[in-house]
């Protein structure tokens, strides 16, 4: 994800302190809860004395050019004076680092994947912090210990050429009667493409145990010919060979508007979809732990959220009320009312691991 707008506005700590921490308060719990407001106030107080007596945090895969990172970096230095550093990497790698390290750490904390969010916590290289924001983060997307909670999301979307596709697709049974050709990518290689299989698995009554559903689909898009070997990149978008690709929506979105907003329509398929998305995770070696704490509270924070958001990543905090000029960014809220998150990982894993094969064998077949 590349950002296009980025933050320059300052919040003092004070402020930020009682934005923070501040739930709002019932007539029944009036008492009890200004007693937790205030504790919370005083607690994340002493977390933001903490973390700036460090000084500064150490991050991997978080880049500037991401997810709308630098906006919140950004924040976090005028905002409580930490210095920041990224070195960019891949999920795998991030834990990996945080393994081989442990007590000479160098790293802080890190962005991964849903898939590698447990992947973390089994191999004991993350410690627990929940937000204030804990409560409105759903179930689905958190570690009930407070090790892990996905902060943004991504969708299996479709991006339509409005020149070369006269009716967008937003289902999987419209793309099915199109007579446009469907990019999908490399499955079995890419994790965009795999996922895609996964959505329309789900869409056409499979789990993550059994996508037979998809590969019928696939398959028959192969038998009409339809099933484009193009790869989905921006550059292939924007020289006009690509008529439908499915990718997640924050990469659909992002293209969009890089290349012309006005040439692509972006969907999300209202017969099913799967939603995926990424986690901080605290190295439980971090040298510096408080601002690492204090970053995952910023990230979960309104104006953390709608930075991600700046960057077409889609927050987890759906009660944040976002600026106009980023709502119209992003898809509305309602297309997003039929989309799955993987539940079980273990079968999906063992799904995704025969997807080579299946697609060479049951769709590649049929292609002319």
């Amino acid at each position: 994800m590349n950002k296009l707008l980025s933050r320059t506005t300052a919040v003092s700590a004070t402020l930020i302190a009682a934005t923070l921490s501040m739930p709002v308060i019932s007539a029944e719990s009036h008492s009890s809860e200004i007693n937790s407001a205030a504790t919370n106030n005083a607690d994340l107080q002493t977390l933001i004395s903490a973390a700036q007596k460090e000084g500064a945090v150490y991050s991997v895969g978080m880049p500037d050019s991401w997810a709308n990172w630098k906006g919140t970096w950004a924040d976090i230095k005028s905002n409580y004076g930490l210095k920041h550093q990224d070195t960019d990497m891949s999920s795998a790698q991030e834990i990996a680092k945080f393994a081989a390290e442990k007590k000479n750490a160098t790293a802080d904390i890190g962005d991964v994947g849903f898939a590698f969010a447990r992947v973390a916590v089994k191999k004991g290289v993350t410690q627990p912090y929940k937000p204030t924001t804990w409560n409105d983060i759903p179930d689905w997307a958190k570690d009930q210990d407070g090790h892990w909670a996905l902060a943004y999301t991504g969708t299996i979307s479709f991006i339509s050429n409005n020149n070369l596709v006269k009716n967008a697709p937003t289902s999987w049974d419209d793309l099915l009667k199109g007579d446009y050709k469907v990019t999908v990518g490399d499955v079995g290689v890419a994790a965009q493409a795999n996922n895609a299989v996964l959505a329309a698995a789900f869409a056409k009554g499979g789990n993550e145990s059994n996508l037979k559903p998809a590969i019928q689909f696939f398959a028959e898009l192969a038998k009409q010919g339809r099933l484009s070997f193009t790869d989905p990149s921006i550059a292939n978008l924007e020289k006009g060979e690509v008529e439908v690709a499915i990718m997640w929506d924050f990469n659909a979105l992002n293209y969009r508007d890089k290349i012309d907003r006005e040439r692509f329509s972006v969907n999300i398929p209202q017969d099913g979809s799967v939603i995926s998305g990424y986690t901080t995770i605290i190295n439980k070696y971090a040298q510096n732990p408080n601002a690492a704490k204090l970053a995952r509270e910023y990230i979960f924070s309104d104006q953390g959220q709608i930075n991600l958001a700046e960057g077409y990543a889609r927050p987890i905090r759906s009660s944040v009320t976002l600026p106009q000029s980023v709502q119209d960014k992003l898809i509305a809220n309602d297309q997003y009312s039929n989309v799955h998150p993987v539940t079980d990982f273990t079968a999906w894993e063992k799904s995704a691991r025969k997807l080579p094969r299946q697609w060479q064998e049951s769709v590649l077949i049929h292609q002319q």
